[in-house]
């Protein structure tokens, strides 16, 4: 079997589950395909506020599956097309999900899971879970695109940590590193990462999907760098929209916002 993502909707939430049994969760060619086009197709879900990914079998990601590596990894061109096209096709479509991602991370998060984590926008994990990209044991390098995420994500640092060294850190030092938003017992993860999902759902969704644009575009900008022109010229058409009138109007009159 060469696993699974799974994509289940529960009202405005979505789960997308990475499943791979007997290989904590590893990720397949398939599953690098299937992770694309289970977040392709929420993009058109226009009532979705927010996506929790997660492992299935204690675990989060591995990495790659590495018994797969043979039939692909020793020619340039069929490992160009693995790393541009199934790889990079998921990560991107993570990338570009409007709504906020909530990362579940416990047991492994390594290689693959490690990218997949830098896609989320929240990073919540388990007091035991452990990360690291320790490639260098099988004798190849992490693909630029792949690189360039982690660094930007993670940290270049800590990227040089886990690709030259092999080092694989626990959650307490990714939090102090910035990574992880919070790090909790790992018996109450799914309990906190529901709650997480719960908080974001009940806040404006307009507004989240135009935070997490302006967000994308401001990526790796210098902090005194003026925001791209585009981005400014459409930025307040929200004025009048009837979220942004519910959210102040509820404010003023003491009562819960209906969004």
């Amino acid at each position: 079997m060469s696993g699974q993502v799974r994509l289940a909707l529960l009202g405005p939430v979505a789960r997308v589950t990475l499943s791979h049994p007997g290989k904590l969760d590893a990720m397949s060619r398939a599953m690098w395909r299937e992770l694309r086009d289970a977040f392709l197709s929420l993009q058109a879900n226009r009532d979705l506020r927010c996506v929790v990914v997660a492992g299935a079998n204690g675990g989060f990601c591995a990495g790659g599956d590495i018994a797969e590596y043979p039939q692909f990894r020793f020619h340039p061109e069929t490992l160009r097309q693995f790393h541009e096209e199934d790889v990079w096709g998921g990560l991107a479509a993570m990338l570009a999900c409007e709504v906020p991602v909530v990362a579940q991370i416990e047991g492994a998060c390594m290689g693959a899971g490690l990218e997949i984590a830098c896609c989320c926008d929240i990073r919540i994990a388990g007091a035991g879970a452990r990360f690291g990209a320790p490639i260098a044991r099988l004798g190849f390098p992490m693909a630029p695109r792949e690189a360039q995420l982690v660094a930007a994500v993670a940290g270049a640092a800590t990227l040089r940590e886990m690709l030259f060294e092999a080092v694989q850190l626990d959650a307490r030092e990714m939090k102090a590193r910035g990574f992880l938003q919070r790090v909790v017992p790992n018996e109450n993860l799914a309990l906190e990462v529901q709650a997480t999902a719960d908080r974001i759902s009940a806040l404006a969704p307009q507004a989240a999907r135009m935070n997490k644009r302006t967000l994308r575009r401001l990526d790796g900008r210098a902090a005194d760098a003026p925001p791209p022109a585009d981005l400014l010229e459409r930025a307040y058409d929200y004025a009048t929209s009837p979220e942004h009138r519910e959210g102040i109007s509820a404010f003023l009159e003491k009562r819960s916002p209906q969004f």
